[in-house]
């Protein structure tokens, strides 16, 4: 136990010794004078700002959708650039939830072949449907699987025979 006392004490005094040491070290030597400083460069001149860019055209669905009431009741939709049927439904003023897009797709297939890709300027029927129907809806848009723009999927054609 002595030795371990010992040892410490030593090694305690090693570190007063080197951190004292440390503190009395001489000044350090004014370093010799060097050749003159060169001139500062000039400064490059500021970029000049950039032009105002132009508003682009929209791409996406407006916030307030284009949607027209008949006489009967019945919604129509007129598709803009960049709409999908699953934006479409999501809007309040149409049924509030995506899952419903099914429902445009099959009131509209006599104009809509791939339910992935309708066309600007096309106007949707927007159909009333019963519980049962909105039920088949909701249930093919949550298991239809993948897509490909351009393929009917074979989900959507049995679908649209229901």
């Amino acid at each position: 136990m002595k030795s371990l006392q010992g040892l410490i004490v030593v090694l305690l005094a090693a570190l007063f010794i080197a951190v004292a040491g440390g503190c009395a070290t001489a000044p350090e030597a004014e370093p010799e004078p060097s050749a003159p400083a060169a001139a500062p460069e000039a400064m490059p001149e500021p970029a000049a700002a950039p032009e105002p860019m132009a508003e682009p055209e929209p791409t996406s669905t407006p916030a307030e959708p284009m949607v027209q009431e008949s006489g009967d009741g019945t919604l129509s939709y007129t598709v803009v650039r960049g709409d999908t049927l699953w934006d479409i439904a999501s809007y309040r003023v149409i049924y509030g939830n995506p899952y419903q897009w099914p429902l445009i797709y099959k009131a509209n297939s006599h104009q809509i072949d791939d339910a992935d890709l309708i066309e600007p300027e096309q106007v949707l029927m927007i159909p009333n449907a019963s519980a049962s129907e909105v039920e088949a809806a909701i249930q093919h848009a949550k298991t239809r699987g993948a897509w490909s723009l351009g393929v009917i999927e074979e989900s959507d054609l049995a679908y649209l025979r229901q």
